[in-house]
């Protein structure tokens, strides 16, 4: 199955997202990968998953990008204010994001991937 609408956002460094690959290539399911810290995310695409997903499952506050910034940051974060740290350090982002052209997932979740494509 290949379906060009559907992209995998993530970093290739990271286990999830190389596990997520491998689950969509052992599915024959097709897509595009977007290597986020290689081509970057413009703030119209921030916006967009913002509109469709709560920050709070889009922003990664357990990872090593989280844990560097500043207690200032840190503690003064607002919503109005994720989408520019976001696209400041897009290593923030919880990944995988995939993007079926219809749903939008943050994480990967063996399960969840099952009903997505079934």
């Amino acid at each position: 199955m290949t379906d060009s609408a559907i992209t995998l956002y993530g970093i290739k460094n990271c286990d999830t997202v190389r596990k997520a690959r491998r689950w969509l290539d052992s599915r024959g399911i097709g897509y595009q990968y977007h290597d986020l810290r290689d081509q970057g995310l413009d703030r119209a695409t921030i916006d967009h998953w913002l509109e469709r997903l709560p920050s709070d499952q889009l922003l990664n506050r357990r990872g090593t990008t989280w844990k560097q910034l500043d207690e200032e940051t840190r503690s003064q974060l607002s919503e109005s204010r994720i989408p520019d740290l976001l696209l400041a350090h897009p290593t923030l982002i919880k990944r995988p994001v995939l993007d079926t052209g219809t749903q939008l997932t943050c994480g990967f979740d063996d399960k969840t991937w099952q009903q997505l494509f079934n």
